[in-house]
Formats: structure tokens, sequence, C-alpha cells
């Protein structure tokens, strides 16, 4: 019997055996990567209008170059913060369960919505490192794999080598603002000898998700630093300001 049918069969067979599940929930529908219709309306996908500067989300259309009054009191260094989604009950079970519960599938699912903020002109996708010790752990960096998953999408070329985490740090859940930010500063950095990689090149840093923006600041304070062009965060899920 040719091979083509016999792997047309055994494609049957998975199927009925393992259906394909909601990330949300595990309900079966109907392909990889689909959301049921319960969790789909629990995710708030994020879209202009929004902040010209860092495209927090406006509840309506303020004009073009309009900024959020954070913003506007102090401009921040990169490019903008693109998030999939609104982080939520949904959005957050999903990050959960990549993070802390090894299903690394749900890097594609992310990615998938992901894809649609690109920013024109993307030269390299760095995701946020973790330090060696937290890699050795975990198994994985989430945001690599995120990462490795938009690169596969776009096209655009992927280094999750380019940008290190220089020390450990304490996990940054429950602290405040200017807490996380003084926890991350200094450890982010890229090596002389690696510049190269960076110099001149618009930078798409990839996360999970976006909370307060300490992580992220201090990763774009060492990409700009090693001669980045721009650098603009994608992540799957961001802490807007109507959910606190």
């Amino acid at each position: 019997m040719p091979l083509r049918p016999i792997a047309g069969v055994v494609r049957t067979i998975i199927a009925l055996l393992l259906p394909p599940r909601c990330p949300g929930c595990g309900e079966p529908v109907g392909a990889d990567h689909r959301f049921c219709a319960t969790c789909w309306t629990g995710l708030r996908f994020l879209a202009p209008p929004w902040c010209a500067c860092c495209h927090a989300p406006f509840d309506y259309d303020r004009g073009a170059g309009a900024r959020c009054a954070a913003c506007l009191a102090r401009p921040p260094r990169h490019a903008g913060i693109r998030a999939a989604v609104a982080y939520g009950p949904v959005a957050g079970a999903l990050a959960v369960r990549l993070k802390h519960g090894g299903q690394i599938a749900l890097a594609e699912t992310m990615a998938r919505a992901m894809a649609r903020l690109m920013p024109e002109g993307a030269d390299l996708l760095v995701p946020v490192p973790l330090h060696r010790w937290r890699l050795w752990r975990r198994g994985f960096n989430q945001s690599a794999l995120i990462a490795a998953a938009l690169a596969r999408r776009s096209g655009v070329r992927h280094d999750p080598f380019v940008l290190r985490r220089l020390r450990a740090t304490r996990l940054l859940r429950g602290l405040g603002r200017r807490a996380r930010a003084r926890a991350v500063r200094g450890v982010f950095a890229v090596r002389p000898a690696d510049r190269d990689r960076v110099r001149g090149r618009a930078v798409v840093l990839v996360d999970d998700v976006h909370t307060t923006g300490a992580t992220a600041d201090g990763c774009t304070r060492a990409l700009l630093a090693a001669g980045a062009r721009s650098v603009t965060i994608l992540c799957w899920a961001r802490v807007v300001a109507s959910d606190d």
C-alpha cells in the first residue's frame, strides 16, 4: 500500500483519538490553536485607536499623534508596545501554562495572534532573556519560543542569544513600579563582540506578558546602547489601565 494513503489514515486516527483542543479551556475545537466560543469572547484583542507613542489602547479615536498622559509626562525610549490581547483570565491562563506548565505548543498559539502586529521594516526579533540558572531549571525560555514561532511566520530573523541577562533577579510579581525598575537596573546587556548583530537594526523585543514595563525598559536600554536603530516591544498580553 502506498505510504501517502497510510499517512492519511494515521492522521485521521490521531485526530479522532486526540482532537484539537481550545488553548484556553481544553474543550475540543475544529483545528489546532483555535479557541472555543467562550474563550474567544473572553479575549480582548488590542488594535487602534491607541497612543501614538506607547500604543496604550484608547476608548475612542483622539486623533493622529495623540499620546497618553504617561507618555506626555515621560516619553519612553522604545518605539511602542504592541500586544495581541489585554491581560485577563484567559490570556493569563495561557501565559501561566506556557511558562510554568511546560505547554510549549502555546507559543505558536500566541505567535499567531501577535503576527498581525509585527512592525513594518522589522529587522531582528530578540526575546527577553532568562538568566542561565532559571533557564536550566525551566528548560526553556518562553519568550524565545514565541520569537522562534514569529520568525517562522514572518520571515524576520531572530537571535535568542544576542541580549543577555547578566545576573539573576528576584521574582518581580508583587513589586511596585519603582521596585521593579531597581531590580532590573544593569541586568541586561549586549556584549561588545555581539553589537554588530544589533547595530543599525530595527529590533522587535518579544515577551509573553507586559506589566509595568520595567523588564522591557531594561532590555530596550541595553539594545539601544548597543546601537539598535529602534526597539519595538511585541507581546502576547498587556496589562492595561482599565484592567487594574
